[in-house]
């Protein structure tokens, strides 16, 4: 069974950084990544990486986000700095394993404001 646990999410102040991290456990992963969803909007694309640590970032990343990931952990993390108020939305961890099936966490909260 596939089990997702996020954390790090919070309330950060514009400008500042956070780093989400994800441990799944129960199989062998092929991409793991990143997305979003902000009220109203729908969920979207922030980054990805494959297992060979090859990497995919949405265009509003600019440079601000890094994925990273773990394979003996099974851990895929994102360090998000210059936080913008726009970037307040859920962040949802996502893995692909070997017979391409997707799994997503529970989502954790973002929000940024002064």
């Amino acid at each position: 069974q596939v089990q997702l646990v996020e954390s790090g999410g919070g309330l950060v102040q514009p400008g500042g950084s956070l780093r989400l991290s994800c441990a799944a456990s129960g199989s062998i992963f092929n991409d793991m990544g990143w997305y979003r969803q902000a009220p109203g909007k729908q969920r979207e694309l922030v980054a990805t990486i494959t297992r060979g640590a090859s990497t995919n970032y949405a265009e509003f990343v600019k440079g601000r986000f890094t994925i990273s990931r773990d394979n003996a952990k099974n851990t895929v993390s994102l360090q998000i700095n210059s936080l913008k108020p726009e970037d307040t939305a859920v962040y949802y961890c996502n893995v692909r394993d070997l017979l391409f099936r997707d799994y997503w966490g529970q989502g954790t909260q973002v929000t940024v404001s002064s």
